[in-house]
C-alpha cells in the first residue's frame, strides 16, 4: 500500500469536503415513518414541508393566471354575457367588466402566467390573508386564533385608505380589500371583533366570496383531520362570512385536509386521483345543509357531470338556473347588486365545482376550466391550484409546467409590516406551516413526534379517511 503524504491527505480531505454537499443534494435523507395502522397514521414532516411549498406555488400560478380572465364573463347582456369555451384557451383575452375596453395587462392571451426563478410572485387577495393567518399562528402559543389576535393582525398588516401607498388604475386609494373583507376591516377599526365582523346586519356582504378564498390554508394545517381543520378555521371564516358562505368555505377547507394525506400512488395515477377527488367531494358534501343552495348547487353540477354534459353546457345551465331563474333558494340576483352578484359565494362555488369535476384529476385541465368558466375566475382557480400543489408538492408542480419556477414571494405587494420588507420564499412559508402543524398535532390531535422527530404520529383518524404512510 502506497503511503499518503500529509499534503496528499489534505488534498483528499479538501476534495471530500466539496463532494459531500453534492452527495447530500443528490440523495437527501428521507424519513421512514412507522406504518399507518387503524389506531394512528404517520406523516413525514420533511415530505409535508415539500407539499406545503407546493400549496403556495400552485396557488400562485393559478391565482395570477386566473386574474387574466377575472370578471371577463359574468352573464347578462353584451360581451360579458358571451362566456368563454375551451377553444378560447390561448386566444386573445377580452376586457373585464371594469377594464374600460382594455384586456388584461398580465397577458395578451388566455394562457399561463408564470414566474421564472429570478422573478418574484406577488401576493394577492387569494394569498395575503392566509399569509397573515399563518404568521399569527406561528407567533402564537396556541394554533387556535382568538378574535383579538385576528383583529390585531388585520389592523397591523392591512392598509387603510388613508395610509395606503397603492393606487388603483383610476388613481383612487387601493388597499386590496373588497366587499365583505373591506366591511369586516372597517368594523374592526370601529372596535368590533370576529365573528360580529362577518354577521348581518353589521356586514351586509356576509354572503360574498371572501371567506372561501382566504381560509383554505387551515385544511393544510390539520392533515387528514377535517374536523380539526374546521376547529382552526371557524373564527377566521366567520370573520367575514355567515350562513351559506361560511358553509362553502368549510367545504374547501375539508377538501384540503383530506387531500393532504392522499397517497402518492393515487396522486400519480390520473384515473385513481379523479376517483379519489370525487370521493373526497362526496364526504365534504355531507357538511353542507341539505335544504340550502350550496348542497343543491353541488348536486346539480355533479348530475351534469355524471350525465356526460360538456362543461361549457353545464356552466351555461348553472347560469340560467341560479342567476336567471334563482332556483334552489339562490336569490342573489334579486338584490340588484353590482354586476349581478358576480362576487357572491354561491355562483363562484358552483363554477368551481365544474372545474373540480371536469378537471378529472389533471391539474392543468382543472385550472384551464376554472380560468375559462367565468365570474371571479382567479378565486376558484387559486383554490384548486393550492389543492393540487398540496398533493403534488413544489417539485411536482414544476414538472407539470415543464421547468423551474420562482419560489420567492412578496407579501408587501398588498400588505405591510412584515420582516425583510415583505420578501420571503415558499420554503420558509412551508417551514412555518410545519411548525404550526407541530402545535396542532400536539395540542389538538393528541398526537406526537416520532423518536427521531421526523414524523408525526396522529391518532383516531375518522374511518372514511385513508391517509398515506410517511415517506
Amino acid at each position: 500500500m502506497t503511503a499518503i503524504s500529509r499534503c496528499d491527505y489534505r488534498f483528499l480531505l479538501f476534495c471530500a469536503s466539496l463532494l459531500l454537499p453534492l452527495c447530500t443534494l443528490a440523495a437527501p435523507a428521507t424519513a421512514v415513518c412507522p406504518a399507518s395502522t387503524s389506531a394512528e397514521f404517520s406523516l413525514s414532516r420533511q415530505a409535508y414541508q415539500e407539499k406545503l411549498a407546493g400549496f403556495w406555488l400552485g396557488l400562485s400560478i393559478a391565482n395570477w393566471t386566473g386574474l387574466v380572465t377575472e370578471m371577463d364573463k359574468i352573464g347578462g347582456d353584451g360581451p360579458a354575457g358571451r362566456f368563454y369555451t375551451r377553444a378560447d384557451w390561448g386566444k386573445a383575452d377580452q376586457p373585464s367588466i371594469w377594464g374600460q375596453g382594455v384586456p388584461s395587462d398580465l397577458s395578451p392571451t388566455i394562457d399561463w402566467v408564470l414566474r421564472s426563478p429570478e422573478q418574484v410572485w406577488g401576493s394577492d387577495d387569494d394569498s395575503d390573508i392566509e399569509y397573515i393567518y399563518l404568521q399569527l399562528m406561528a407567533q402564537s402559543a396556541s394554533p387556535l386564533l382568538s378574535a383579538a389576535q385576528i383583529r390585531a393582525g388585520w389592523l397591523a398588516h392591512i392598509y387603510r385608505d388613508e395610509d395606503t401607498p397603492h393606487r388603483s388604475k383610476d388613481g383612487k386609494p387601493e388597499n386590496f380589500l373588497w366587499v365583505s373583507n373591506q366591511q369586516a376591516f372597517d368594523l374592526m377599526q370601529q372596535g368590533l371583533l370576529p365573528p360580529f365582523t362577518g354577521m348581518p346586519p353589521q356586514n351586509p356582504h356576509y354572503d360574498m366570496i371572501d371567506a372561501q378564498l382566504t381560509t383554505e390554508i387551515f385544511g393544510t394545517l390539520a392533515p387528514g383531520r377535517p374536523d380539526v381543520a374546521w376547529q382552526l378555521a371557524y373564527l377566521p371564516v366567520h370573520t367575514t362570512a355567515s350562513g351559506e358562505a361560511a358553509d362553502i368555505a368549510r367545504f374547501y377547507i375539508e377538501l384540503h385536509a383530506r387531500a393532504a394525506v392522499l397517497d402518492q400512488t393515487t396522486i400519480q395515477d390520473r384515473h385513481a386521483l379523479a376517483q379519489a377527488l370525487l370521493g373526497m367531494a362526496a364526504q365534504a358534501r355531507q357538511t353542507l345543509p341539505a335544504n340550502q343552495y350550496p348542497a343543491k348547487m353541488y348536486d346539480f353540477v355533479l348530475a351534469q357531470f355524471q350525465a356526460g354534459v360538456h362543461w361549457e353546457q353545464a356552466r351555461d345551465a348553472l347560469y340560467r338556473r341560479y342567476q336567471l331563474a334563482q332556483q334552489d333558494g339562490y336569490e342573489v340576483s334579486a338584490k340588484a347588486l353590482y354586476c349581478n352578484g358576480c362576487f357572491a359565494a354561491g355562483i363562484n362555488f358552483a363554477a368551481s365545482l365544474i372545474s373540480y369535476f371536469y378537471g378529472a384529476g389533471d391539474m392543468q385541465d382543472t385550472l384551464k376550466i376554472a380560468v375559462l368558466a367565468g365570474w371571479d375566475s382567479d378565486n376558484p382557480a387559486a383554490t384548486w391550484g393550492g389543492l393540487y400543489g398540496l398533493m403534488l408538492g413544489a417539485n411536482g408542480v414544476e414538472q407539470q409546467f415543464g421547468g423551474k419556477l420562482s419560489r420567492r414571494f412578496d407579501i408587501h405587494r398588498t400588505r405591510k409590516g412584515f420582516a425583510n420588507q415583505g420578501l420571503t420564499d415558499f420554503a420558509s412559508m412551508a417551514a412555518q406551516g410545519v411548525a404550526v402543524t407541530d402545535k396542532v398535532v400536539a395540542q389538538l390531535l393528541q398526537g406526537r413526534r416520532s423518536a427521531d422527530g421526523r414524523c408525526w404520529l396522529i391518532p383516531a383518524v375518522p374511518p372514511q379517511i385513508r391517509p398515506a404512510g410517511g415517506s
